[in-house]
């Protein structure tokens, strides 16, 4: 085997060798004989191209002899990011999306490899369990190592305070798209980028897309059209079922559903995990002790629902469901019309926003709905506030306490004991670093650009007080996302979708139900459409009971298509 370390196995064995061990594995000859009865043996020349960068991956490759590079294409010249050696196989998560591949497979040497199709792959993964558990994992680390690299085909000029350059980086960072980025406000070279790509200061955020396409602050639909995530998906056929929105309960049931040989495309209109997949950390998720984040519980979640064959339309909004026909008809903007059996609405809530008249002036440039990583680096030993007494609003404070000068945590109530769990209490409690200001709110918010001054009252007493703060978390309240429904389905007075034994006599009447069966537990008053997770009237607003009600939907799904 060649010991040469190249740049993606270098990151890799920097957390030890059994990583590299896991992230580059050795086949053995058995297992490469299973993998060969999915495809077919081949000689390679010297200098050979398998793949191209940016092809998508139809093909994966296990080397019996010579080997394979992985190379990326930069300014400088050629980098090679993997040598594939005698055993090994290619692929990454992009074997599963039918994404892009952001590098060129190249014979570095004379030989013979396995090939096998995608097709064939995604059947061996479902098949087979020991080599689905090498070549998922391999996948997964070999793509966590591209996003900490950096390795992608994409560059962000812009700047920290600029609202269109955080969208972006969140946008692809929940895609688990890798990129490179130009902190316009820090690099000596800014002006000369600028001037070389002949864009303005009022074109910020600039994004270079595929090394070739210069996007001037794009929509992130225009960012996943160039990056072709959507490509491979066929819009076209009907569908045995559709769910819209990739959150917890609709990745549940995209999973649940394909698992069990279901037709299924999931409608995500921006990233998958919903409001659960902004969550800093999950501690009461069943089976992770250590806890977990959003970010990867959502990732995993989406691996998984592709394993099986799920289809994911990202960056694309639900617009409307005719629901007079059946097959059902899905309007989503920037697609064709999907039709499918069933329906699967999973598009949960939205934060209410700060009822303050310049709040939408400061949204991603001081106001935040979600408290990342990214959104921590932003606000590193600077004073911060949270708003909201739940478990996402607990949770963020204890993670920005690590890092912040001190955190403003505000609530309406006076206390947080009837909805936040009690861990999370504790912590803030104990937190020297967190302050609790009870019946108290924010209103009014200052600054030129970026937030700067924040003045909120004590309702108990009336007095207000404003001070320098430049970062105002707010988690409070939910909005479902219903508005795209029209008169679809019956709705509680919030905007929540009733179903099962919620649905009245008189909303049955009104919807004018047609079977003698009354609805299931998550149908809504229009038969053979679903609806699960936290945009279900009375459901439970909880990450673990979402997952729950996605995989019991399915079951009724079943019962529904066998009608």
């Amino acid at each position: 085997m060649d010991t040469t370390v190249t740049e993606l196995q270098q990151g890799s064995a920097r957390t030890g060798p059994a990583r590299l061990a896991q992230a580059f594995p050795i086949l053995t000859s058995a297992q490469i004989a299973r993998v060969a009865a999915h495809g077919r043996r081949r000689r390679v020349a010297e200098g050979e191209v398998l793949l191209e960068a940016s092809d998508r991956p139809t093909h994966f490759f296990v080397v019996v002899s010579g080997r394979i590079d992985a190379v990326k294409s930069t300014p400088a010249g050629e980098q090679v990011l993997a040598t594939i050696d005698p055993g090994m196989f290619t692929g990454e998560l992009s074997m599963l999306s039918a994404r892009r591949m952001l590098v060129q497979l190249r014979a570095g040497a004379p030989g013979e490899v396995v090939e096998v199709t995608r097709d064939e792959v995604l059947r061996l993964i479902q098949t087979d369990a020991e080599l689905n558990e090498i070549l998922m994992r391999a996948f997964i680390l070999r793509h966590v190592e591209l996003i900490a690299q950096g390795a992608g085909d994409v560059v962000i000029l812009g700047s920290t305070h600029c609202q269109g350059t955080l969208r972006i980086k969140e946008f692809l960072t929940r895609n688990g798209h890798p990129f490179q980025s130009i902190d316009l406000d820090r690099d000596e070279r800014a002006q000369e980028i600028l001037d070389r790509f002949q864009v303005g200061i009022e074109d910020i955020p600039v994004v270079i897309c595929r090394c070739q396409v210069v996007l001037r602050n794009p929509t992130n639909q225009q960012l996943a059209d160039c990056l072709g995530f959507n490509d491979a998906i066929d819009q076209a056929h009907v569908r045995d079922v559709i769910v819209v929105g990739a959150g917890p309960g609709g990745l549940a049931a995209a999973v649940y559903a394909a698992s069990e040989g279901l037709d299924v495309l999931v409608v995500e209109s921006n990233a998958p995990g919903g409001q659960s997949g902004t969550s800093s950390r999950i501690e009461n998720y069943l089976g992770f002790p250590m806890g977990i984040t959003g970010q990867e519980l959502s990732e995993r979640a989406f691996a998984q629902a592709q394993k099986f064959g799920s289809d994911i339309l990202i960056a694309r909004s639900a617009t409307r469901l005719a629901c007079e026909r059946k097959p059902f008809a899905l309007d989503v903007d920037g697609a064709n019309r999907l039709a499918a059996r069933v329906i699967v609405i999973a598009t949960g809530a939205e934060y209410r926003r700060l009822p303050i008249e310049s709040v939408a002036q400061f949204e991603g440039a001081g106001v935040y709905y979600a408290a990342t990583h990214m959104e921590r680096q932003l606000c590193e030993q600077e004073d911060v506030i949270v708003v909201g007494g739940g478990n996402s609003a607990g949770q963020a404070a204890v993670f920005l306490a690590e890092t912040a000068r001190g955190v403003h945590m505000f609530i309406r109530s006076g206390g947080l004991a009837e909805s936040m769990s009690r861990y999370l209490i504790r912590r803030i409690e104990d937190h020297p670093g967190i302050q609790l200001h009870r019946h108290t709110e924010i209103t009014n918010l200052e600054g030129n650009g970026h937030l700067e001054r924040v003045t909120w009252r004590d309702n108990r007493s009336g007095r207000e007080e404003t001070r320098s703060i430049r970062h105002v978390f707010s988690m409070t309240g939910a909005v479902p996302s219903t508005r795209w429904l029209d008169d679809c389905v019956a709705l509680d007075d919030k905007g929540f979708i009733k179903t099962g034994s919620d649905l009245s006599p008189d909303d049955l009447a009104a919807a004018h139900w047609p079977l003698p069966r009354p609805p299931h537990l998550h149908e809504t008053s229009l038969p053979g459409v679903f609806a699960v997770g936290d945009v279900r009237s009375g459901s439970i607003k909880r990450c673990t009971s979402a997952v729950g009600e996605g995989a019991t939907a399915i079951a009724e799904v079943h019962q529904v298509l066998a009608e």
